[in-house]
């Protein structure tokens, strides 16, 4: 096991931070049958020559989740002693929880390996707008490491508009915008893949696929085998239970382009309640609570009411 990060405020001991470079990947305890929420809400004191960039490289987060996490502090000069939350705490995606799941919403790929009691969960950058990434269900097809790149020649007449000629073939190497590890999958033209551009993870800056911190595809190639199931979804708003209260977790929506949406917030946030099978008609919900996060869209869990209907509820919006 490799050594565990130094300690920091408000982390519960479940929380293990894996060093692996300069990156470190969480790897958390699965909760007991019946519980969604995995991991805890750190802070640390930024230092001087700190950015989210920098900081999301080290603690393995994405530059827009850290944006999300801590409204009014400048990403790029956030000044020395200032109090930076670092968002480790998640609701764990609705569905199975198994192979590969992937949500567009959090820039986020969650890994539950197989037989195990733990998930992984790292940052991701995804389509941009006018490549978005699908929705969809496939798997893992193969595993390429040093893997060399084809520019697509949609992608080459792009660079081409812009004055740079790309080679009909990238060779592996430091410039290859597909790092040193290639997950290929059945959804035709997609990866999962390593990058060249380590500040653009958690960002919309890809044609399309999944790109990830360099350690932390390299660290997922050597426990993800060929066969994976991989699950894409598009859900900006997760609710989980966790100690007998219920949880709402809110991240801004993206539209097909990958540009925030302009949808009905309110709607989207009972209609993903509703479709909580094992929720839906037992909930009593804080409305005026709901209301907070969804304007706030933070990505932190939230508690919002209790899932057995005992809480009075602000029925205002509902």
């Amino acid at each position: 096991m490799l050594p565990r990060l130094p300690a920091v405020s408000r982390c519960l001991p479940l929380v293990a931070l894996f060093v692996a470079g300069s990156a470190s990947a969480l790897e958390l305890p699965l909760p007991p049958p019946g519980e969604d929420i995995v991991g805890q809400v750190q802070t640390i004191k930024a230092r001087y020559e700190d950015t989210f960039a920098d900081l999301g490289v080290k603690y393995d987060l994405g530059y827009l989740e850290m944006v999300a996490a801590n409204p009014g502090v400048d990403a790029w000069l956030p000044k020395a002693g200032t109090e930076i939350v670092l968002p480790t705490r998640f609701i764990l995606p609705p569905g199975p929880r198994e192979g590969i799941v992937i949500n567009l919403a959090e820039y986020r790929l969650y890994y539950y390996p197989k037989g195990g009691n733990t998930v992984r969960t790292y940052p991701l950058g995804i389509g941009r707008e006018g490549w978005g990434s699908p929705v969809a269900n496939g798997k893992v097809t193969a595993k390429v490491p040093n893997p060399t790149w084809t520019p697509p020649a949609s992608v080459r007449a792009e660079h081409a508009a812009d004055g740079e000629i790309l080679p009909k073939v990238v060779p592996a190497g430091p410039d290859n915008p597909l790092g040193p590890f290639k997950f290929v999958l059945s959804l035709p033209g997609y990866l999962i893949h390593g990058s060249n551009m380590k500040f653009g993870i958690g960002t919309r800056t890809s044609h399309g696929c999944f790109r990830m911190y360099n350690d932390d595809v390299l660290e997922l190639s050597g426990v993800v085998p060929v066969g994976t199931p991989v699950r894409i979804i598009d859900q900006p708003y997760k609710f989980g239970i966790s100690g007998g209260k219920l949880y709402l977790e809110a991240h801004t929506p993206l539209d097909a382009q990958g540009d925030p949406s302009n949808e009905d917030k309110h709607a989207a946030v009972i209609n993903a309640l509703i479709n909580r099978k094992d929720l839906s008609g037992h909930v009593a919900v804080n409305w005026d609570t709901v209301r907070g996060v969804i304007s706030g869209e933070d990505g932190l869990p939230v508690e919002i009411g209790v899932p057995d209907g005992t809480m009075v509820s602000s029925q205002g919006g509902q």
